[in-house]
């Protein structure tokens, strides 16, 4: 069934749901559905009711709640994906799929070794695609929540953000060359449910020492990811991946 996200929060909705921007269109003219069609509505606080199509107008659905509905299909711990930007179109690949494997935010960074540097002028335009890519990947892969897109920022504010997680790690494949098989292991031991993870990714190029001694002086644990090197759009994958393995099939 198809699922729109709301800019509502459950305990502001009664009985009715008005589904608006570009969702209206795709409802009205690409589904063609009509009145008493069914559809699922998913509030901007994760909850999602079956909702039955009242009327349409030009700028809004009207809907119906039928039934509230209890399923979470959110990871157990919170986890931001700090990106620093790399070339094309990598960084729309990592929010496509990272929202699929449950991530809660992405923070693109500019890293020493970023050869991307965007525009203050199109920043805006970015976001907005990117942010895109997120609601469409939300609806695609049934998720409560649309994760948060954050505008590209410098290296500095990773640690400053950093102070508010309860656990950050690192990717970093000189300790993979190195063997080393620990890190992670540790950070998810030391993780929660209901508890925030913040893991920062290098660009093509790695991060550099200087800022892998400033995340280690801020608290991150410095990880490999196993002996093989991945890509800067590969890792992130894996390490929700490894997270949900760890935390939802593995107990």
């Amino acid at each position: 069934m198809q699922r729109y996200f709301v800019n509502e929060v459950k305990a502001d909705i009664e009985t009715k749901i008005n589904v608006t921007g570009d969702d209206v269109h795709h409802i009205s003219r690409v589904l063609r559905m009509q009145p008493g069609g069914k559809i699922i509505c998913c509030t901007q606080d994760g909850f999602e009711a079956l909702c039955e199509i009242g009327e349409f107008t030009n700028d809004h659905v009207q809907c119906f709640v039928l039934e509230w509905m209890t399923v979470n299909r959110e990871l157990p711990v919170s986890i931001s994906i700090a990106s620093g930007l790399p070339k094309g179109d990598k960084l729309e690949w990592i929010i496509q799929k990272g929202t699929e494997l449950g991530a809660s935010s992405f923070i693109p960074f500019n890293a020493a070794r970023s050869i991307v540097k965007l525009e203050s002028k199109k920043i805006g335009k970015k976001l907005e695609r990117w942010n895109k890519i997120a609601k469409e990947a939300s609806e695609q892969s049934y998720r409560n929540k649309i994760p948060d897109v954050l505008e590209p920022c410098e290296f500095q504010h990773i640690l400053e953000l950093a102070k508010d997680y309860d656990v950050k790690v690192v990717a970093y494949e000189e300790s993979a060359k190195q063997g080393e098989k620990k890190n992670l292991t540790r950070a998810f031991e030391n993780l929660e449910e209901g508890y925030s993870l913040l893991a920062v990714f290098g660009p093509e190029g790695g991060l550099t020492e200087k800022e892998i001694e400033r995340l280690e002086e801020a608290g991150f644990y410095i990880c490999s990811f196993g002996p093989r090197i991945l890509r800067t759009e590969t890792a992130p994958l894996y390490l929700l991946s490894a997270v949900s393995y760890y935390f939802e099939l593995s107990r």
